[in-house]
């Protein structure tokens, strides 16, 4: 336990932050949103960090470049995973597992995509794993262009907006806060992951109940 927390603390270091430096974090938003090992990546997490950071000035860009930044790199990560969908199509179904890919978060996209549509694009940002292969499989579907820029610009905005300025807030408000990342890292790992769970959890009661059926 003790070395969990020590884990911890070391990713929540800020100086250990800035020393990634301001365009590691635009490189990370990038590979989550748009390649398809980046869903282990914590964007979130580097989100409201970054904000807090810059709440502070120990990140030396101005929160409108920030928020700009994080949100073209989102924006652009996404035409990534739109154009890589595109190109391998239905290949993407047969390919096999490995460290960096499962089958299984390419059906949690699909199954999330009915479900909600293009809306997927604009939700999906919130959800680890989705929001790395939703644009993905919308590539593989080929969905209209126009369609999805506008939710991938309007997914974007909103997540980027909703980590990062509660970072910045928060951190203006409650200087403080700084003093309690570790719980508010697990907080935020508890609340992204919760979905995902009862999504696996659905996958699986399907399943059994079609292999009962048959």
């Amino acid at each position: 336990m003790d070395n969990f927390w020590e884990y911890l603390q070391n990713l929540t270091d800020a100086q250990s932050i800035i020393s990634l430096g301001f365009y590691f974090l635009l490189i990370v938003v990038f590979a989550e949103t748009g390649l398809f090992f980046g869903f282990f990546l914590p964007g979130d997490y580097l989100l409201f960090m970054s904000g807090l950071l810059c709440s502070s000035s120990r990140l030396n860009v101005s929160i409108y470049t920030l928020i700009f930044s994080l949100i073209a790199a989102g924006v652009l990560g996404n035409y990534t995973g739109y154009w890589f969908g595109y190109r391998t199509g239905p290949k993407l179904f047969s390919k096999n597992n490995s460290i960096f890919f499962k089958q299984r978060y390419v059906k949690l996209a699909e199954d999330f995509y009915t479900k909600y549509g293009g809306m997927a694009l604009v939700l999906g940002r919130f959800f680890p794993i989705i929001r790395t292969f939703a644009p993905i499989f919308a590539g593989v579907v080929k969905v209209d262009l126009k369609k999805f820029t506008l939710y991938n610009i309007i997914g974007s905005v909103a997540w980027v907006n909703t980590f990062t300025l509660t970072g910045y807030f928060l951190g203006r408000k409650y200087p403080q806060i700084k003093d309690y990342m570790e719980y508010i890292i697990i907080g935020l790992i508890v609340i992204t992951t919760i979905p995902l769970v009862i999504a696996f959890i659905k996958q699986m009661v399907t399943k059994r109940s079609v292999k009962e059926l048959k």
